[in-house]
């Protein structure tokens, strides 16, 4: 049964993530947000889905800011622009200097292949600005695809800290008897339980410290809102999406 049979590569997937590297990023993130630093994330068309997870969600940190991927998420219309626009060269780069990421901070890049310019522009010019990077990719590209951009380079061989999100070649996991194409993708699921991963890892190590972690409360539950609008005001300054 193909339901079934999704589920079953959803859970073998879940046990194939790196726990290790991500407590490695989160101790990158902790260390930049425990110093006056702040976090940004980006992901175009479905990967900006897991920068959604990451932003204004209960139980997940104020400090992450979301740049947007401008007629590359999947609110645009045609929707195959999200395709043409990431693989134009430079783009990347201009979307995160227009952004407020300064030295120091820190820079959370989700694509599933790695191979487009989008993503890649940007790891590039945060190297050149002192801009930690997180990637959140699949090694499973490597070797069998090339990058799109001029510098040959896939994204997990430009950031700091990679977490490969055991998806295999092609994303979909299903296969069905006759038919040639997958279906059931798993990049979403992954990506989605790393960002929160992620996130707890880095609370914990914050609070470990001694530093009151900005997380956000449910604002459906009894002084959720409350708790929220006094973090939010005493990190105003480190926030860029209100």
């Amino acid at each position: 049964m193909s339901a079934e049979a999704y589920l079953a590569r959803a859970r073998e997937l879940l046990q194939a993530l790196d726990a290790a590297k991500i407590r490695e990023a989160a101790r990158v993130l902790a260390d930049a947000l425990a110093t006056g630093h702040t976090a940004f994330a980006f992901g175009a068309s479905h990967a900006f889905i897991v920068v959604e997870e990451l932003v204004y969600r209960a139980g997940g940190l104020m400090l992450i800011n979301p740049i947007y991927p401008h007629g590359m998420n999947v609110g645009v219309r045609p929707l195959t622009l999200t395709s043409q626009l990431e693989r134009v060269v430079g783009l990347g780069r201009e979307l995160l200097a227009n952004s407020a990421a300064r030295s120091g901070d820190v820079l959370i890049l989700h694509s599933n292949s790695g191979r487009n310019p989008v993503t890649i522009d940007m790891a590039l010019l945060a190297r050149e600005r002192g801009i930690r990077t997180i990637a959140i990719t699949a090694l499973s590209y490597r070797g069998r695809e090339v990058s799109r951009h001029p510098c040959g380079k896939f994204l997990a061989e430009l950031c700091d800290v990679v977490i490969d999100n055991a998806v295999p070649y092609g994303d979909a996991a299903v296969e069905l008897p006759g038919l040639e194409t997958r279906v059931g993708p798993l990049s979403s699921l992954a990506g989605v339980a790393i960002a929160n991963a992620l996130v707890a890892e880095t609370v914990r190590l914050l609070w470990a410290r001694g530093v009151e972690p900005p997380v956000f409360r449910s604002a459906n539950v009894t002084g959720g809102e409350a708790h929220n609008a006094r973090l939010l005001e005493r990190y105003r300054e480190r926030i860029h999406y209100l």
